[in-house]
């Protein structure tokens, strides 16, 4: 590829890469605002603060995911990387952030739907946050394996 063509697609992953971040923290912010009238709708309403915690910790998580990713992309894709063993080492260290926030995102709903539905005696329903947390557990042994597979020899 010439200098300029290279040039080029340097400068368009850049800006590519910052409009997503951009997006991503716009995406995060309006999870945020959204989490905290809810909560004060919810009170308003006279809900079980027990109720309101939980779904609070949902809408949480996800926001925080969303925010975790846009750092990623802005940290990763924004900066310009010399060689192919950077994009690859940049992957290595991202990969690991987002599949664990997802791992924490996943199980914390597995559990928040064990509680729901043990209060509500719903036990035939258990079976979706076992499949939930059987996938979240199946994710980190993945991740587990990418990072195993990847290492740099020492």
């Amino acid at each position: 590829m010439s200098l300029s063509k290279q040039v080029v697609t340097e400068h368009l992953k850049r800006s590519f890469s910052l409009v997503f971040a951009l997006i991503f923290l716009l995406l995060a912010l309006a999870i945020v605002v959204s989490l905290i009238s809810n909560i004060y709708a919810s009170f308003l309403a006279g809900e079980e603060v027990m109720q309101i915690f939980l779904n609070s910790i949902n809408t949480g998580i996800i926001g925080l995911a969303v925010f975790e990713l846009a750092t990623i992309i802005n940290a990763e894709y924004a900066e310009v990387r010399e060689t192919s063993s950077e994009e690859v080492s940049g992957i290595q260290r991202a990969l690991p952030k987002f599949v664990g926030m997802v791992c924490v995102a996943l199980s914390l709903e597995g559990l928040i739907m064990v509680i729901k539905y043990s209060q509500l005696e719903l036990a035939g329903n258990l079976y979706y946050p076992v499949a939930i947390i059987t996938s979240t557990a199946m994710l980190l042994a993945a991740l587990g394996l990418f990072i195993y597979l990847t290492k740099k020899s020492s």
